[in-house]
């Protein structure tokens, strides 16, 4: 059945509630079955989560609220608590009116040239990306202009505006979203993006490390291939798996960035790769492999955001902090080598 004829007898949007149209050869059928399934998960967990809130807006930590974040946070308290469990909230009282003052600073017109460029760019697919006068592409220039005046030391870098745009659709308003950005890139994400971008090409070492402990024949297939990991996971850790898998999906992995850090970055690659080996075994050419890792994106297993992030914390394995830090260690030994060899 073509995807026209799907769409017309399906009784969901081509426009999803977060502003994206659904693509051509999207899968209406699975996306309906999976919903039927999931309204009772999040009609449960909002009835829990309004009981734990009480009549607050948010909580503190704790491994109970751990919990409850792992299972997804409420789209109408997740602005809110991601403020709260990430530490964003303490800064933006901490320096009040502090944001506006950022918007009002001379400027430096080549970082602005390059957002300029940027913004009408980002979620080509959003209704709410393509009018500066009605939609975010507003709020989205500000809040990139804003946070380039604040950190001159990553400035603007490509990426950073999906990021930006996934949160103002979160939190529907500026100062907040600049929070969570400057929370983002300088505390659970540093040096990410940077210039030399050493975060994001330690943590891409830090995969491969782990799939060949733990999966070597994926290992041994991409080597024989001579593709290298940065070409087919360079995405999914610049964007936050933003503009990577489905929606839904990439909600549920930043509820528990900001509560539990970037590890669950790691722990999401690791069970992207472990959980599809033969799909990837089974691609037998330099391009069909880079097809296989778009495809297991956006396939049944990760649409079900569900399912899926009760497999990040299985599938991955123990994930202790201690390891992981000697990792990337050791993997940014390798990386600082590399750049230097430049």
């Amino acid at each position: 059945m073509a995807a026209s004829s799907e769409s017309s007898n399906s009784r969901i949007s081509d426009v999803d509630e977060y502003g994206f149209e659904r693509p051509p050869d999207f899968n209406y059928q699975t996306y309906e079955e999976f919903m039927s399934r999931y309204l009772t998960v999040l009609t449960r967990r909002a009835a829990r989560w309004s009981h734990l809130l009480g009549a607050r807006e948010t909580v503190g930590r704790g491994m109970k609220v751990k919990r409850y974040v792992r299972k997804g946070i409420p789209m109408k308290h997740r602005g809110k608590m991601w403020m709260e469990v990430s530490g964003a909230k303490k800064k933006m009282t901490s320096r009040p009116g502090y944001y506006q003052s950022l918007l009002e600073m001379p400027r430096d017109e080549e970082l602005v040239e390059a957002i300029r460029i940027d913004v009408p760019r980002t979620f080509p697919d959003n209704i709410y990306f393509r009018d500066y006068k009605e939609g975010k592409l507003t709020s989205l220039y500000n809040v990139l202009v804003a946070f380039s005046q604040h950190n001159k030391k990553i400035g603007y870098c490509q990426g950073i505006n999906y990021i930006v745009g996934l949160l103002l659709i979160v939190t529907k308003e500026e100062e907040s979203t600049f929070w969570l950005l400057n929370t983002l890139m300088e505390d659970l994400l540093p040096e990410y993006y940077t210039p030399d971008m050493v975060g994001v090409l330690t943590d891409i070492k830090v995969l491969e490390a782990i799939v060949k402990e733990q999966a070597p024949l994926i290992w041994r297939h991409i080597k024989h291939y001579e593709l290298t990991w940065g070409l087919l996971t360079t995405k999914w850790f610049i964007c936050l798996f933003a503009e990577v898998l489905p929606i839904e999906t990439v909600l549920r992995i930043w509820d528990c960035l900001f509560y539990e850090g970037n590890k669950v970055l790691m722990r999401v690659a690791v069970t992207l790769v472990l959980s599809n080996q033969q799909k990837i075994l089974m691609s037998q050419e330099f391009g069909e492999i880079i097809e296989c890792f778009k495809a297991i994106t956006n396939d049944t297993n990760a649409i079900d955001c569900h399912a899926f992030m009760q497999n990040v914390f299985t599938v991955s394995g123990s994930f202790p902090r201690v390891r992981l830090a000697k990792l990337r260690q050791d993997c940014r030994a390798e990386v600082e080598a590399e750049v230097k060899k430049k």
